[in-house]
């Protein structure tokens, strides 16, 4: 398993986000509880940081994302653009498109552990990690059309990817709320998890997947991520290309290696 057992704590609790690393997963943790965690310029811009240092960070291996109290994110904070003098694309360029960006080209799993509430530009977040856990209570709701906006921060790019076109626009179109048991039939969520529990098993299961060649999943996100939007000959050329990057490192010797000593692999090394 990961070496760094012990938590480690980098934000104040006053922050709008919170940061933990403990045994190689960093949760980040949106921290407007009051608001339902409802996005501001500060939070958007945090948590994209947070990512960004996280990616640096050698003992952080698998990147968690939730939200603290009630709710995952309530999407937008309208009092927090209300009058300014800003459009609503340099706003979306600015903020939402950039954090989506970092959290799709990150180079370390991102796990979205829905607690709550996922609603608007929330629901995109949530929507945007390698893996999707939620808690039995959470809900998400592409809210965009009771005010008669567009789906946003790549809501129109993930959505129907994972539920398909009629069914994504069938949500989009009347604001549907999506409860936990639909969300894990129709594909938005990997896992659901009881409430009561739902940190502590989003926890071993990021444990789970620190302990994962960190290397080849790096390689995996990269192929997946061009495949979404290449042809079959594009992907078959990536994955010859990134199979000898994968080949040539030391994870690879080590999953030879154990195969063949008929022992688990331990493909986490201090130097890392």
């Amino acid at each position: 398993m990961p070496h760094d057992s012990t938590a480690h704590d980098s934000t104040a609790h006053d922050s709008v986000i919170l940061s933990r690393t403990r045994a190689g997963v960093c949760t980040l943790t949106l921290n407007r509880p009051d608001k339902l965690n409802a996005a501001n310029d500060e939070l958007l811009l945090s948590l994209a940081a947070e990512l960004k240092r996280a990616e640096a960070d050698g003992a952080v291996r698998v990147v968690v994302i939730t939200g603290a109290g009630r709710g995952f994110c309530a999407g937008q904070d309208l009092g927090d653009v209300s009058g300014r003098d800003m459009t609503f694309t340099e706003h979306l360029n600015a903020t939402y498109n950039p954090l989506i960006r970092t959290i799709r080209t990150l180079a370390k799993p991102v796990i979205s552990a829905v607690n709550g509430v996922a609603a608007g530009a929330g629901a995109s977040l949530a929507l945007a990690g390698d893996i999707r856990l939620w808690a039995q209570s959470a809900r998400l709701i592409e809210i965009f059309s009771n005010i008669a906006l567009v789906p946003d921060s790549g809501s129109t790019w993930f959505l129907p990817r994972l539920v398909g076109y009629s069914r994504a626009f069938e949500l989009m179109a009347l604001a549907e709320r999506v409860d936990s048991d639909a969300a894990l039939k129709m594909g938005l969520c990997e896992h659901v998890f009881a409430d009561e529990t739902f940190m502590a098993d989003v926890q071993a299961y990021a444990e789970r997947l620190a302990a994962r060649p960190a290397n080849a999943l790096k390689l995996t996100k990269q192929a997946l991520n061009d495949a979404l939007t290449g042809t079959l000959d594009e992907a078959l050329d990536q994955e010859a290309a990134l199979q000898q990057l994968a080949g040539d490192h030391w994870e690879h010797q080590e999953g030879v290696t154990a195969f063949k000593e008929k022992r688990a692999p331990n493909f986490v090394r201090a130097e890392d």
